[in-house]
């Protein structure tokens, strides 16, 4: 009997390797110095803008201007012609690019073939909102954002507030997104007529306004009183807190009242946005719309009369840090209360890219 271990062992022929393919190499010739890869764009910069509506609102409001990339279609559109024209004549520099320059410039975004380099968009003060809001002639209505760090959700809460009627927002200078280009993309042209207060303590504003005679009413789903049963009339506040935490504890605090929306469906939360637009509808509902019948036309909005130069922003203290005096006391009041619990480990600051827009509480009762 033969043994498995005692068969000879065949001679095997060399392994025959797929012959490499020309198209495997990366042979394309290195691009030009100081021109990015389209493989892996890079951010754009702070002082750009894209997309034909939020441009076409900075050339219509005059915003200063210091370059413009378009296409060749683009600078023959109707609309943008005679814009381009005027902009090039004022000494703006207009430049015909590619789409895919343009792609480079703004970091692969959608920007439908022009893109500028402009200044920052104007902020004011606090104290220049209420006094321009106190002239309006109606109750002024503004937003105030509670940590809100998804540039598209900002753009879209500025977006549907400067449409149905909103005259301002209270912005925080820290854990808030910046008024970037992205931010102006999804606005749609809206950041240029709706005035932005950036503000360095949130909750010390909120109170700066109660005293100027606003009721501050603040969006969380543990909210005693749904939307359909709120006050909403007078001079009002709608705070909007962040994607994923909702309001913070403090922001509760010197809210005077919370409103929930209430759902019916298996889904827990509606995005930061959606909540903002919906309760803003609410406000208009009763306020300007309630005559309106049919193709009957708007009525047209009023704007706050405001000093348009450049605000400075409030002082921060020598740490560089928001002044909250009243937080380690009301922390410590409100971790001996009973049947509160609060994840203090929380982080204060959210993702600007997550997809998580989720509008809940962190808070349990």
């Amino acid at each position: 009997m033969k043994r498995f271990s005692s068969r000879p062992e065949r001679s095997r022929p060399d392994q025959r390797r797929a012959p490499q393919r020309a198209w495997l190499k990366d042979e394309r010739p290195p691009l030009p110095e100081g021109e990015a890869s389209s493989h892996a764009p890079e951010a754009p910069a702070d002082d750009l803008l894209w997309g034909r509506h939020a441009t076409q609102a900075v050339l219509e409001a005059g915003r200063p201007i210091h370059r413009i990339w378009c296409t060749s279609e683009l600078r023959s559109a109707p609309r943008f012609l005679q814009l381009l024209r005027d902009a090039k004549a004022s000494g703006v520099l207009v430049e015909e690019v590619t789409w895919a320059r343009l792609g480079q410039l703004t970091g692969g975004a959608v920007h439908q073939g022009i893109a500028l380099q402009t200044a920052s968009a104007e902020t004011f003060d606090l104290p220049s909102l209420i006094e321009g809001c106190a002239t309006l002639g109606e109750a002024p209505l503004l937003l105030a954002l509670d940590g809100l760090t998804d540039p598209h959700n900002l753009g879209a809460i500025v977006r549907s507030a400067e449409a149905l009627g909103a005259h301002g927002v209270v912005l925080p200078q820290r854990r808030s997104a910046g008024l970037t280009g992205s931010v102006a993309k999804v606005a749609a042209g809206a950041l240029e007529h709706l005035p932005v207060a950036r503000v360095v303590n949130l909750n010390r504003s909120l109170e700066t306004l109660k005293d100027a005679g606003y009721r501050v009413i603040g969006l969380a789903e543990e909210g005693g009183v749904t939307l359909a049963e709120a006050d909403l009339d007078g001079p009002l506040v709608v705070v909007t807190g962040s994607e994923g935490d909702g309001l913070s504890l403090l922001t509760r605090r010197h809210c005077d009242q919370l409103i929930r929306i209430p759902l019916r469906g298996v889904t827990p939360s509606l995005n930061a946005s959606v909540a903002t637009a919906m309760c803003l509808y609410e406000v208009a509902r009763r306020g300007w719309m309630k005559d309106l019948r049919g193709q009957a036309p708007s009525p047209p909005i009023t704007r706050p009369r405001l000093n348009h130069e450049q605000a400075q922003p409030e002082q921060l203290d020598e740490q560089g840090a928001e002044e909250r005096p009243e937080e380690p006391a009301l922390v410590a009041a409100a971790t001996e209360a009973p049947g509160l619990q609060l994840d203090l480990e929380r982080p204060t600051d959210g993702d600007p890219e997550s997809d998580n827009s989720d509008f809940q509480s962190s808070v349990e009762l």
